[in-house]
């Protein structure tokens, strides 16, 4: 449901009214109870995208990618991160896996 902005044009008093889209428009004010309120165009809220996958983290230059990369630590040997672990152990280039 949207908010909707009103103002009197009696008193000058400005409020919100969180209502349906179908429901009718505020008519009277709720302070000065004159008839004069104007529903005003508002802007809206906007939508907020937290978290990976948006904009910013899927389309990153190639020079930032590489940068990221190597601030990321290396996994250490024989975690579940490391791949040549989990490939071949005994090839692993950080160490021997221990089991």
């Amino acid at each position: 449901m949207p908010t909707y902005e009103y103002h009197c044009g009696g008193c000058g008093y400005a409020f919100e009214r969180f209502q349906p889209i179908t429901a009718r428009p505020v008519r009277t004010c709720p302070k000065c109870g004159a008839r004069k309120v104007r529903r005003l165009l508002g802007t809206g809220a906007a939508l907020i995208f937290k978290g990976a996958g948006f904009h910013a983290t899927d389309y990153r230059s190639d020079s930032y990618k590489e940068g990221a990369k190597k601030d990321k630590p290396a996994p250490a040997p024989g975690s579940a991160a490391c791949d040549a672990c989990k490939k071949d152990p005994k090839s692993c280039p950080q160490g021997k896996k221990d089991a």
